[in-house]
């Protein structure tokens, strides 16, 4: 896994719709499993946002952001947190969130996206916005204008953002101009409008310079070559400052998007960034281990502060900015007085620090672990801490704390553990497909191992602490069924891909899948049932929308855009070895308690993401892709490449039995050896008495004669023998002179025995004494 600096994650990912460069994923549809606690995260905790109760005995309340591509918010008491909302729509890591004014939540993520939400709401996006062309790593918001907020990126874009224009709803007048900017399906299932342009004045307040008619533009600040990583805005909205990899703090006039200095002297990526009230003092945390205080007026760094061993990624300041709380990639959270420069080690931690949050006398600590832990700060009265003892001054020379820590004189944290902790689940960190292609055997970050049947979206056994390695071995099966899906874990949980049409290429017998009341001879594509799962809900409540259109074997319907295309059966074929109905089998039933996640992306908008159970039915070709459409209504599968395996049929050296044939035979891939062997009986036979048996238990040769073979279709394999049959002679079949299991199927076959690009040759021979 590549990690940048080991705090953003560079994953492929779909982009905006205007000027990304990435690919759309119209032909992918992920669904993201979920087995444990779904009130709690699964992966690290990227960010961290306070807010304060408006009541004084009123709750406060904490917003996380994950790289399981979630927000939470948990109401706080004394000794207790609650989860009371998820914030579920992005569709990768959520790298920053900021509150402004209380009443809006913004976040940012590596899908490229900005959003908005309502943080007084069970999880509602209020709007997608998207003009970063990469990852979006970091917001800054003027917490006494509660308008504008910036946003920073990958891409070297700086975004100043207008809320209250990019929020207004803009008239239906404009459709072909939203369907292209900023549509996408949020929490009400409603591709949500973008709204018109407006730059920011020469005042604090932002004033209407376009008609309705134009989509909404941010203003660009425009200055940074590469990445940035690490923004801060004074509380007003007049001062933004910016860092990333240049090395140098630029600050910017957020009201024109001006740039208004640059100021050097860190030696790496700049990663964290804090401005005081009066706007002209800046705290700068970097990865060349330094913290610096930088003068704005004077144009110049007025203190350095060495007081961490690695990059600093995380920084917290007092009301009053006399003290500075500093953590990253050293797993330390310090104190520092800035003006003394004395310094104390509050704690150390398992896992790097990303993000830091005051709240009252305690400091809430985010890091690349699930779970969130606040700790004694003393945010009112700092020098309380102090008087612990234990400080030291800190050095103004990035290599001093390093060369103290290699000296062993490293300080005594003063906590040793955290006043409470938020838990989360362990993410998973390694899987593996197992052959049978439905079973992925992972393990988690608390080195639990579990198997996991994926058409269910649940986990089958739990093994506990073992060998990963051992265990993939134990459940080594040769079979050999086609890859229809793929897997990552980069949310911290499993990941599962399915793109057409690719995914349509497995198929097994429903008899191999224990479905009853189906013929054991029936064909089961697993992606098609797979989805059928998925989409059940779906279903079900488009079904309550529309009535009988939607069912089966109808055109896929427009919806709520009448000039959505529909789709024709010529650009699909027909499945015609399934039924066309929308029963879900036991085998690809999805857990309500626990619902999967269904990220994908239709004609219009941009990604998005949703339990099964949120959908409302309202959804159609605008949100999913048209291939899940047409496979869910109409049965419809994609054309996909040939699942039959040809092959030749031989009999063995010196073998007495013969059965004419002539050219390949051709038959599906999961066809087992046995129906091979009852092929060869009753072209033996051919409905003949035994009486042609000889005395040795062998079969007399038949005569000379063409079987009434196929070429490049279904070998004719008949089911049932004859009842004179019965006493038939037991036949093998064997490939490069092994015996074949009458289990195995002819793709089985190929893989591990025959092991070769030709045609496969089967050869057969009856055995004596049985």
């Amino acid at each position: 896994m590549i990690t940048l600096s080991f705090a953003m994650h560079r994953v492929a990912s779909a982009g905006n719709t205007s000027s990304s460069v990435r690919p759309r994923k119209e032909k992918r549809l992920t669904y993201v499993l979920n087995d444990a606690d779904d009130k709690k995260h699964c992966a690290g905790v990227n960010c961290l946002a306070v807010q304060k109760s408006a009541v004084s005995d009123g709750l406060d309340y904490l917003l996380t952001g994950s790289r399981d591509g979630t927000l939470k918010k948990w109401a706080l008491s004394e000794d207790s947190a609650s989860c009371s909302a998820t914030f579920e729509s992005h569709v990768d890591w959520v790298n920053d969130a900021v509150l402004v004014g209380g009443k809006t939540l913004v976040s940012c993520s590596s899908d490229t996206t900005v959003k908005a939400w309502d943080p007084s709401s069970d999880g509602t996006c209020i709007k997608t916005l998207r003009q970063h062309s990469d990852y979006v790593t970091c917001l800054a918001a003027a917490e006494k204008n509660s308008n504008i907020v910036a946003s920073g990126g990958l891409g070297g874009e700086v975004f100043i953002w207008d809320l209250e224009a990019a929020l207004t709803p803009q008239s239906k007048s404009n459709d072909a101009t939203e369907d292209d900017c900023s549509n996408v399906v949020c929490g009400s299932g409603n591709p949500l409008p973008v709204t018109s342009l407006r730059p920011v004045n020469s005042s604090n307040n932002i004033s209407l310079h376009s008609t309705q008619s134009q989509a909404y533009v941010p203003l660009a600040a425009k200055g940074h070559k590469d990445s940035v990583y690490a923004l801060a805005m004074h509380e007003s909205g007049t001062v933004l400052v910016s860092g990333g990899t240049e090395k140098v703090v630029r600050v910017w006039d957020p009201r024109s998007g001006s740039k208004a200095m640059k100021l050097k002297g860190h030696t790496d990526n700049i990663r964290a960034l804090l401005l005081d009230s009066s706007g002209r003092f800046c705290l700068s945390g970097s990865s060349d281990s330094m913290i610096r205080l930088w003068d704005l007026g004077q144009q110049r760094c007025i203190h350095s502060y060495a007081v961490h061993t690695d990059s600093v990624w995380a920084l917290a300041s007092t009301p009053t900015f006399s003290h500075v709380y500093s953590g990253g990639r050293d797993l330390s959270l310090y104190l520092t007085d800035l003006a003394t420069r004395e310094s104390v080690l509050l704690c150390q931690k398992e896992h790097p620090i990303l993000q830091l949050a005051l709240l009252d006398d305690g400091i809430w600590v985010a890091t690349t672990d699930s779970s969130v832990h606040k700790w004694p700060a003393e945010g009112r009265n700092p020098q309380k801490v102090f008087q612990r003892g234990g400080s030291f001054l800190a050095g103004n020379l990035s290599f001093s704390r390093a060369r103290v820590s290699l000296e062993g004189s490293t300080p005594v944290p003063v906590y040793q553990e955290p006043s409470f902790s938020i838990s989360g689940t362990p993410g998973i960190v390694q899987h593996e497909i197992l052959n049978n292609r439905r079973h992925v055997l992972t393990k988690d970050t608390a080195g639990i191992v579990k198997l996991w049947e994926i058409t269910r979206g649940i986990v089958v056994e739990n093994y506990g602490e073992v060998s990963f390695d051992q265990k993939k071995e134990e459940l080594f099966e040769m079979v050999s069924i086609p890859a229809w899906f793929t897997v990552d874990t980069r949310l911290g949980n499993l990941s599962v891909h399915l793109d057409t049409p690719q995914c349509f290429s497995a198929e097994m017998y429903s008899a191999d899948l224990n479905i009853t009341g189906k013929p054991e001879d029936d064909k089961v594509n697993l992606a098609r049932e797979t989805l059928k799962g998925l989409m059940a809900h779906w279903l079900t409540k488009r079904r309550q929308r529309f009535g009988s259109q939607a069912s089966a074997n109808s055109e896929v319907q427009p919806g709520k855009d009448a000039s959505s295309r529909t789709l024709t059966p010529s650009r699909a074929d027909l499945d015609g070895n399934a039924e066309n109905d929308s029963m879900v089998y036991p085998p690809f039933e999805f857990s309500v308690s626990s619902p999967p996640s269904i990220i994908t992306e239709g004609a219009q908008g941009g990604p998005w993401r949703k339990k099964i159970t949120d959908l409302d039915g309202s959804e159609d070709e605008k949100d999913f892709p048209w291939w899940v459409m047409d496979c869910t209504l109409n049965n419809r599968l994609p054309p996909r490449e040939n699942t039959k395996c040809s092959f030749y049929l031989h009999p063995c050296e010196g073998s007495t039995v013969q059965i004419l044939t002539q050219g390949k035979l051709s038959a599906p891939r999961i066809l087992r050896i046995h129906k091979v062997v009852n092929y060869v009986l009753e072209k033996m036979v051919l409905d003949k008495p035994l009486d042609n048996m000889n005395s040795d238990g062998t079969f007399s040769g038949l005569p000379g004669g063409q079987l009434p073979l196929t070429t490049g279709g279904d070998v004719p394999f008949r089911t049932g023998l004859k009842p004179w049959q019965k006493l038939k002679p037991s036949i093998e079949i064997l490939c490069n002179n092994q015996v074949l299991s009458p289990d195995m199927s002819l793709a089985t076959v190929r893989t591990y025995i025959w092991k070769k690009p030709e045609d496969l040759v089967l050869n057969y021979r009856v055995v004596q004494g049985r």
